[in-house]
């Protein structure tokens, strides 16, 4: 047995002897080595197999009070870590990991480092520093994940010259700070999830936000003087004019980011400080979503797969921009296409290729319209055609005379709800004989976020106080004092403090029936319409909003902001 001695109260040893994760003759031999070899006792622990170090961070912080963070479960939150220089960074052998009640907590590999504890609040304009503790495998890891650049690959329709040209302007930008800060809010976006990336010059600054679960969000703000430099960057990768800053112009690109390729359209709008740059981001040959996997209630799901095996007519997906309109309408592809079937898609761009379908890529400037491309595709023998968008009363005639014809096509709409869809197509000059000979089914939807598993809290509200909020909320005669628990959301570091992670699905499928057509044909209001699928056992994006809430899976006040 070794001598007892060796085991100092409040000590790293102490600490791991108390949790039983070592003995105090292995601490007796790492005392040993390290007195030979001038080594960190931790250290020397871990290499002898005596413990991790996950088990050392620990002990350190139960020896100093900081608190234990694993980097791996959490993340690492590229906004917050550029908040400090990153060669700064790995010479001290700190990470930025996250921002709570106004101060900055930092990974350091000496917590009890006063100097560079000051210097960060310095540069992190006078926050106050909080140090906690993590592995030193995970925060090199981290801090090397950071230094890697993102390897930005231009693409074009362009002639060999073009590209040349391209290139070279590439090398010369190579080390200018705008290149530098383009390059790092991509892979930021990247790794944070973000769908779009805003850069919006200001009367003094240029903001950087991030939509991330539908949501924006202020990643950083820099001088307005880069503006200028970042926007002629962004115009070269996505191969527009640099010169021309009057109109608005479109572009795209490809990135690769941890060895993921992602497609980027870029829109460039004039304002009143310069030029807005929003940047769209479509990853190349991510995991095909499944109809399964849709989170459709049971009924919407059976009425919805008895619909999509019609074998012709016209479906509708609606919702506003970003609500996983294409998604839907890929994985409906998915479903019913196999070899027996001949599916063409008209795209503008086609977001994701998929393996069995010929998919075509509208060009307007060259007169590839969806209305001039649905006319050929019809003599291209298709069983099944999807639209990508119906954008005008031509397309709409179009894609309703498609169905009567015997095919099955899919398209989408920009609609409130899915009454809405019949009235929005009387309204583009679709006859509504027509609309109710051809129309199967129309499904319109949201994408709410979904509470953070971490982290949601669990409350009790009165009735009374829910329906202030929520009139339509089901009470089933419940007093007005009576009690409900739902959840909040509340915020911690896996989610970045905004309580959610992730987003669902919320849907209501208006299926056609002959009492239903007789309404279109008699041009009934969306409001009757709307009456008449309810009674036929429609649920609307509210009453699933409610179903959520109830569930526990999203919060009060996320469906009111997604759902009016």
């Amino acid at each position: 047995m070794a001598d007892n001695n060796v085991v100092i109260p409040g000590s790293i040893g102490y600490f791991l002897i108390k949790g039983k994760i070592i003995t105090e003759e292995q601490l007796s031999n790492a005392l040993e080595i390290q007195a030979q070899e001038k080594g960190l006792l931790g250290q020397i622990l871990v290499d002898l197999g005596y413990c991790t170090e996950a088990d050392i961070s620990r002990a350190i912080e139960q020896k100093t009070g900081c608190k234990y963070v694993s980097i791996e479960e959490i993340g690492v939150n590229f906004a917050i870590a550029n908040m400090i220089p990153i060669e700064y960074s790995v010479k001290k052998g700190v990470l930025p990991l996250y921002e709570e009640d106004g101060k900055l907590f930092v990974a350091m590999k000496n917590p009890n480092d006063v100097v560079t504890r000051d210097n960060l609040s310095v540069l992190a304009g006078g926050m106050e520093i909080v140090p906690v503790i993590v592995t030193d495998t995970e925060l090199d890891a981290a801090l090397d994940t950071i230094l890697n650049n993102v390897n930005v690959d231009e693409f074009d329709d362009s002639d060999e010259a073009e590209q040349d040209t391209l290139e070279s302007l590439d090398n010369d930008l190579d080390e200018k700070p705008a290149v530098q800060l383009v390059n790092q809010v991509i892979t930021n976006a990247v790794r944070s999830g973000a769908s779009d990336i805003h850069f919006e010059p200001m009367e003094k600054t240029l903001r950087v936000r991030l939509r991330i679960d539908g949501v924006l969000h202020e990643i950083m703000t820099q001088p307005i003087k880069l503006h200028a430099s970042v926007a002629s960057r962004v115009k070269v990768i996505g191969g527009m004019d640099i010169a021309e800053r009057r109109i608005p112009q479109d572009g795209r690109t490809t990135v690769k980011v941890d060895e993921r390729t992602f497609d980027i359209r870029i829109a460039v709008l004039p304002s009143v400080y310069g030029e807005k740059i929003v940047m769209r981001l479509l990853e190349r040959g991510s995991k095909s979503v499944q109809l399964k996997d849709i989170n459709f209630s049971k009924d919407q799901e059976e009425k919805f797969l008895n619909t999509i095996h019609l074998p012709y007519g016209f479906l509708l997906v609606t919702g506003p921009t970003g609500s996983g309109k294409s998604t839907t309408l890929y994985a409906t592809l998915a479903e019913v296409s196999d070899i027996t079937k001949h599916v063409i898609t008209l795209e503008d761009p086609v977001e994701r290729r998929m393996a069995g379908l010929c998919q075509v890529q509208m060009n307007s400037k060259a007169g590839m319209t969806f209305a001039a491309a649905l006319r050929s595709v019809l003599r291209a023998d298709p069983d099944i055609v999807m639209v990508g968008e119906i954008r005008d009363g031509e397309t709409a005639k179009i894609a309703v005379e498609s169905a009567l014809t015997g095919h099955m096509v899919f398209s989408t709409l920009h609609t409130n709800d899915a009454p809405g869809a019949v009235t929005r197509l009387d309204e583009m000059g679709v006859e509504p004989f027509l609309t109710a000979s051809s129309l199967v089914g129309v499904l319109a939807q949201r994408l709410i976020r979904v509470l953070c598993p971490r982290c949601k809290e669990e409350i009790e509200i009165t009735y009374e106080e829910l329906l202030k909020s929520l009139p339509d909320f089901p009470h089933d005669g419940k007093k007005p004092t009576d009690t409900i628990k739902i959840h909040k959301a509340k915020g911690c570091i896996a989610c970045n403090n905004t309580g959610y992670k992730g987003r669902q699905g919320v849907f209501e499928f208006l299926q056609v029936t002959n009492e239903m057509r007789e309404l279109i044909i008699k041009r009934a209001s969306s409001a009757e319409i709307k009456d008449l699928a309810i009674k036929q056992g429609m649920h609307t994006l509210r009453q699933e909003g409610i179903d959520k809430i109830l569930e526990g899976t999203t919060s009060v006040e996320e469906v009111l902001r997604v759902l009016v």
